[in-house]
């Protein structure tokens, strides 16, 4: 549930940004603003706080995925969701290729995510709320909301600007 937080606050930060703004309300612009507050919000905020929750609250996120307490695993679940925490909210300050690099990464992640609770659904029969419930949808969704984001904002950037398809917007949000 965790996951659904942070995808509403990101929209809701990202959407109060957009009304704030005093730029040009471009599609370009509207999509920058949204897709960073999700890499920012969705991604590293959310992955921060799944690191805390793989840590500090081991074993109660070991049951609610399905898995035994004290699973070595856990450990490195929890480290790859703070390198991958730390990469949204850089997201911030780092602009360009870098958006693209942590979309591809996070999604890769999220989406392999949801073929091993698949797996886990038909193989092990784990119907646990954090493996076949919200989770696993989210897992499908916010990296294909991510990369539909990503690729508008980057088309209607180009497009705007006139740019070559060569090119790379590397705007700055304030």
């Amino acid at each position: 549930m965790n996951s659904l937080f942070f995808l509403v606050l990101g929209l809701v930060v990202g959407s109060v940004h957009v009304y704030l703004d005093k730029q040009p309300r471009t599609k370009g612009r509207v999509a920058e603003i949204v897709l960073l507050w999700f890499l920012v919000i969705t991604v590293g905020l959310a992955s921060v706080s799944a690191f805390i929750a793989h840590t500090v609250f081991a074993d109660a996120t070991a049951a609610s995925i399905g898995w035994p307490a004290g699973n070595p695993f856990q450990s490195e679940v929890a480290v790859a969701n703070l390198a991958v925490g730390i990469l949204g909210i850089l997201c911030y300050w780092m602009r360009g290729r870098f958006w693209i690099a942590t979309v591809i990464g996070f999604s890769v992640w999220w989406l392999g995510d949801a073929v091993v609770h698949i797996r886990s659904i038909v193989v092990d029969a784990n119907y646990a709320p954090n493996n076949a419930g919200v989770t696993f949808y989210l897992d499908i969704l916010v990296p294909v909301l991510l990369i539909a984001l990503l690729v508008y904002y980057l088309y209607a950037t180009r497009h705007e600007q006139g740019m070559s398809s060569t090119e790379r917007p590397t705007g700055q949000v304030v």
